[in-house]
């Protein structure tokens, strides 16, 4: 092997340790980069050897013939310190649609959300559980009994309302606008 297929071939396995997040076995890695199993074995204790010398942030770990991309030890307390700083809310328009759809309709089942927007809301709605905008506020009685979402109080401070009768009213002109957007979508979609 060539220095610079070398250099690709530990470039790859790094990747490849990067993107699973998990330990992974040397055969098949090997089989990945193209390489036999042995020479894929001394590419990895190579690249584990550098991490060392150039003293990295992350090491090479070996699990029962396999291996995994992890974080030295001594940056634990790093790690930790991040985790605990508040993480940034970014909403998204379909974020900020499905929350919306609950504020006003609450308590309100992810079927009846999706039967509004016309989509899959499992994304938004997860979102939204992570960033306690909304919880879950019992189950439906129906069949399956499914979950009812509503807001919470820091939904209430997030968006600088007192209550739920702080949201702003929606027009009936607004309204109507809204129900004829929606029929052209459906229609356009419909003649697609």
């Amino acid at each position: 092997m060539i220095q610079m297929d070398r250099r690709k071939a530990e470039a790859a396995i790094e990747a490849i340790l990067f993107a699973m997040g998990d330990a992974v076995e040397t055969e098949k890695i090997a089989a990945a980069i193209e390489q036999d199993a042995e020479t894929t074995e001394k590419l990895i204790r190579d690249l584990g050897d550098r991490y060392r010398q150039e003293d990295r942030g992350i090491e090479l770990t070996e699990l029962d013939g396999a291996w995994q991309l992890c974080t030295k030890k001594e940056f634990c307390e790093c790690l930790i310190r991040l985790s605990k700083q508040p993480r940034k809310l970014v909403l998204t328009d379909v974020v900020m649609e499905t929350l919306s759809i609950i504020a006003y309709k609450q308590p309100i089942t992810k079927l009846e959300i999706e039967k509004i927007r016309g989509v899959k809301s499992d994304h938004a709605v997860n979102r939204l559980v992570e960033f306690n905008l909304i919880t879950e506020m019992g189950r439906l009685d129906a069949p399956g009994r499914p979950i009812l979402f509503g807001t919470t109080e820091e939904f209430l401070r997030h968006f600088g309302l007192h209550s739920l009768e702080d949201l702003p009213e929606v027009s009936t002109v607004q309204m109507e606008d809204f129900k004829a957007e929606a029929e052209e979508e459906i229609e356009a979609k419909v003649e697609v």
